[in-house]
């Protein structure tokens, strides 16, 4: 029931943010309902974690508030059996849920994102508004007055035609008109009455300051104007080289490969750079450069070690000005070469965490089941309340702390800053220790969420205060009147 709320939820946001480019285009139902098909399907890995919380947290709750868990415990069975065999159903759940994101998710994403691309290109369904500007025709564009819903008539109709260009627009005005489409739905055909239409004589003169136009006058005229009403799918090998629609050996590969590039490239130009531009020495083979550490302990004889800024200003002013043209001159030729590297290795280095990202989603997504029950199942029995009102809020405030974590993780892994696989365990190390530290106070029966144990921690500092500052005062009255007494007897 959990699984199917949760997916039920992530759905309608998914279809929220389609809805612009899906919507308004005379699509059928099927197309629809294989839309949320395939959009369910891709959003079973993130669902499965937030029912698992969800449930575990009403299953838990309920036995609590049913004091079911207190007669189990009172009969010497610990939490930890309790929970065993959901353990192990739990375990069997998350590795169902990456065998699913490794053979049925990548060919659903792909299916998924060539439906959703097919649907945005298809053209609108055309509606021509009443006293406004209609675009959505390609190359052209349409103003109605008014419409005659029962005589279907178009009343005083401006068309603008933009196919020769914007400096040779044709301008066309109708007193009424009729819309149809052509039994193959590729055509739009506009039968005009009793209008005029303008246009540039001489298109070649389109941008000269005066252009002589032709003025046509007709009672009747029909214009044909392409437009595809059709609905065709688009090409599902567009996606065959994008990562979500690659299993987790095809990202192993791309990852081995793409990263061997990578090292191997950076390698080398670090030896290049090496040789040819540090401290101006020039290239020798089977040279490497040392420090002057490493040559004084390698060698009895000292090294030559000068002093560069006494070098420097021993120089003469033009000898000093020739000396910092040519290093500036160097550093901008290193700089441009790795502006020049940076911009080539862009694709690699971006094909190369992109597949990261999807490779070890696929473990992090099935490991957060497992995290998640660890912490529904020891807040539900600490809670004690069943029913979707409590367990659903803590869920929804949980999964939301874990997926902004997640989704700052992935974005430190696309910018480079962090590695891969630090970044997409970031979500699982920051709620693995809430997960023992909430089983382990469930074990303890500690009542963490109990207000009066607050309030009697609380009032315990109080006193605690109150009696350090009683101790306080009656220590310095003491030597107040001690003081008092010792100056009485000396007068």
């Amino acid at each position: 029931m959990t699984f199917f709320i949760c997916n039920f939820i992530l759905l309608m946001q998914l279809i929220w943010r389609y809805a612009e480019e899906i919507t308004g285009k005379g699509l059928g139902v099927s197309v629809y309902l294989e839309f949320c098909y395939y959009a369910s399907m891709t959003l079973v890995p993130m669902t499965l974690p937030l029912a698992v919380l969800l449930a575990s947290l009403m299953t838990f709750g309920n036995f609590g508030e049913k004091l079911e868990l207190l007669s189990m415990k009172a009969a010497g069975v610990s939490l930890f059996n309790i929970m065993k065999p959901l353990i192990v159903t739990v375990t069997l759940v998350g590795i169902a849920s990456f065998f699913f994101q490794d053979k049925y998710l990548p060919v659903t994403q792909k299916k998924l994102n060539t439906l959703a691309w097919s649907m945005e290109q298809k053209s609108p369904t055309l509606s021509i508004p009443e006293g406004a500007f209609y675009a959505e025709i390609e190359n052209m564009t349409i103003y109605v007055q008014e419409k005659d819903v029962k005589e279907k008539l178009l009343k005083d109709l401006m068309i603008y035609d933009f196919s020769e260009g914007f400096e040779n627009v044709s301008v066309t005005l109708a007193k009424s008109g009729r819309l149809s489409m052509t039994d193959d739905k590729l055509n739009l055909v506009l039968y005009l009455y009793d209008g005029e239409a303008f246009s540039n004589f001489d298109k070649q003169q389109a941008g000269a300051a005066y252009i002589p136009y032709r003025r046509e006058m007709f009672r009747y005229k029909e214009i044909i104007i392409p437009f595809d009403a059709n609905f065709n799918r688009m090409d599902e090998s567009a996606y065959d080289s994008n990562p979500i629609s690659k299993n987790s050996r095809e990202l192993r590969q791309i990852i081995d490969s793409v990263g061997h590039v990578i090292d191997s490239v950076q390698t080398r130009k670090q030896e290049h750079y090496t040789d040819h531009y540090f401290m101006g020495r020039d290239v020798e083979p089977s040279r490497h450069l040392s420090s002057m550490d490493s040559i004084r302990r390698a060698s009895s004889v000292a090294p030559f070690d000068p002093d560069v800024d006494s070098l420097f200003l021993s120089m003469s002013p033009a000898q000093a000005r020739a000396a910092i043209s040519r290093a500036v001159r160097r550093v901008e030729q290193v700089r441009s070469d790795f502006d020049y590297l940076e911009i080539s290795m862009q694709r690699d280095n971006r094909q190369y965490r992109r597949s990261g990202i999807e490779y070890y989603k696929k473990f992090t997504l099935s490991l957060a089941c497992l995290i998640f029950f660890f912490i529904g199942a020891p807040l539900g029995a600490i809670i004690r309340k069943g029913g979707l009102g409590m367990p659903a809020v803590v869920s929804v405030v949980l999964f939301i702390g874990y997926y902004v974590i997640d989704t700052m993780g992935q974005k430190l892994v696309k910018s480079g800053t962090w590695d891969i696989i630090y970044g997409m365990l970031l979500s699982s190390a920051v709620l693995l220790p809430l997960g023992i530290f909430l089983t382990y106070k469930s074990v303890k029966d500690s009542a963490i969420f109990n207000l009066d144990t607050y309030l009697a921690f609380f009032k315990r500092i109080v006193r605690l205060k109150l009696l350090h500052r009683y101790l306080r005062i009656k220590i310095a009255t003491k030597r107040r009147n001690k003081l008092y007494g010792h100056q009485a007897q000396s007068c």
